[in-house]
């Protein structure tokens, strides 16, 4: 799309953007990293064709901030914030906006899973140096990594927010232009090839080029965003037409070898964020997200009376790539423990992965006879993703699974039910 061709308001948030970076030096802060680490992706924010995340607009602020001092770049956030978000909702009224976002969420889970798995490994190779320059040499990689692993979870965040966004908008009425119409009309069901990311920018590298060296030292104001959770509010899995029995308490479950771990985890995590350690305390999260289900509960009632309600929300991020029957484990002990909306996130955070890869997690869960799992599982599916998605899932053994799914989406709405068999249909995937 030609320049002149933008939407209006993200043709005004690419001119802001322009003069932002002619106030900012290209060698110095965050913007060097930027244009030495992605320069295509800089170039398509600057033509317009990309928007960057809103993590390194605050790095930008951050440099803008160190030049000009804190009371300019607070002025200018709040112009930022109102232009960003303008430009987001006119680019994401364009045809097949969704599934385009959708595609950029997949990448970004996928980055954001190599660069915990960078972090678990750097941690354990860190505690095991005796070398003064090799333990120098460690801990900037795990700088990077953790900056890697921030910007993801950030950007997974603001990608599934556009989601929320897009859901919640209102069906096109009659009295709209034909335009308007083919705006807001669902994209036709077709096949997509994955994107494989662009405008990483600062550490979000794709794995094929995870070798390549930081750029000189990691600057010393970091990035904000990291951490923070999905958006809530799909329904978890028979939660609203089953009752649930709610446990006398989180530890009435968990014998005292195990209490006594997991409060002395949650003591070593203490200190490892008082000495600024976070790799380490990531790592040790990352191990933490593999422990049986039914710590889960106690693990959050432990962590967040230390103040650590927000290792509690990286670690269910870290859950959620788990195997679907341990995922769905850990959702169902959180939901009879009373912690409903956890349960629902971690599900909900679970199924954003491919649907080649539920439809192999659901014909695992039924062929070990777990079929309330595997309903579990569907059910997220299909309220999460769109009904094109949803039918993809059941390319492995279609007489297996479209049954299952169409009787997930039917315990979703009619309507779910009749768009997810339309989508089967035209796939080819029904009798």
């Amino acid at each position: 799309m030609a320049v002149d061709q933008l939407p209006g308001r993200v043709r005004e948030f690419t001119d802001y953007l322009n003069g932002l970076l002619t106030r900012l030096d290209p060698r110095a802060g965050w913007c060097a990293v930027f244009w030495q680490r992605d320069p295509e992706g800089m170039r398509a924010c600057l033509d317009g064709h990309e928007l960057p995340p809103w993590d390194v607009l605050e790095a930008l602020l951050q440099d803008l901030a160190n030049e000009y001092g804190g009371a300019v770049a607070a002025r200018e956030r709040e112009r930022v914030r109102v232009l960003h978000g303008a430009a987001l909702d006119d680019l994401d009224a364009l045809p097949g906006a969704r599934d385009a976002i959708g595609d950029r969420l997949d990448v970004m889970l996928r980055e954001q899973r190599y660069a915990a798995e960078r972090l678990a490994g750097l941690g354990r190779s860190l505690a095991a140096v005796s070398d003064p320059e090799e333990d120098r040499a460690l801990r900037l990689d795990l700088a990077w990594a953790q900056d890697d692993y921030e910007r993801a979870t950030a950007r997974c965040a603001e990608l599934r927010g556009r989601i929320e966004r897009l859901r919640a908008r209102p069906p096109v009425v009659s009295g709209e232009s034909p335009g308007e119409q083919a705006a807001a009309a669902p994209v036709v069901p077709k096949q997509r090839k994955r994107r494989r990311g662009s405008a990483r920018f600062a550490g979000v590298v794709e794995e094929e080029a995870a070798g390549a060296a930081p750029v000189a030292a990691v600057p010393e104001v970091a990035a904000s965003g990291g951490g923070s959770g999905g958006p809530r509010g799909a329904r978890f899995a028979g939660v609203d037409e089953e009752p649930v029995e709610v446990r006398p308490g989180p530890d009435a479950v968990v014998d005292a070898g195990a209490r006594r771990e997991i409060v002395g985890t949650v003591e070593t995590l203490v200190r490892l964020r008082g000495e600024g350690r976070s790799g380490e305390a990531h790592a040790l999260l990352v191990e933490v997200a593999y422990w049986p289900a039914v710590r889960y509960p106690l693990l959050a009632v432990e962590l967040e009376r230390a103040g650590l309600g927000a290792d509690w929300a990286t670690l269910l991020w870290e859950a959620a790539s788990l195997p679907a029957d341990r995922l769905v484990a850990a959702a169902d002990a959180l939901v009879a423990a009373g912690r409903g909306g956890d349960g629902e996130r971690i599900l909900r955070q679970g199924v954003v992965r491919s649907a080649e890869e539920i439809g192999v997690a659901v014909l695992g869960l039924v062929g070990d006879g777990r079929r309330r799992e595997a309903g579990a599982l569907l059910d997220a599916y299909v309220r999460m993703r769109t009904p094109e998605e949803a039918a993809r899932s059941v390319v492995a053994e279609p007489q297996v699974l479209v049954p299952l799914l169409l009787e997930a989406a039917r315990s979703v709405s009619e309507e779910r039910h009749w768009d997810v068999l339309h989508a089967l249909r035209v796939a080819g995937l029904t009798a």
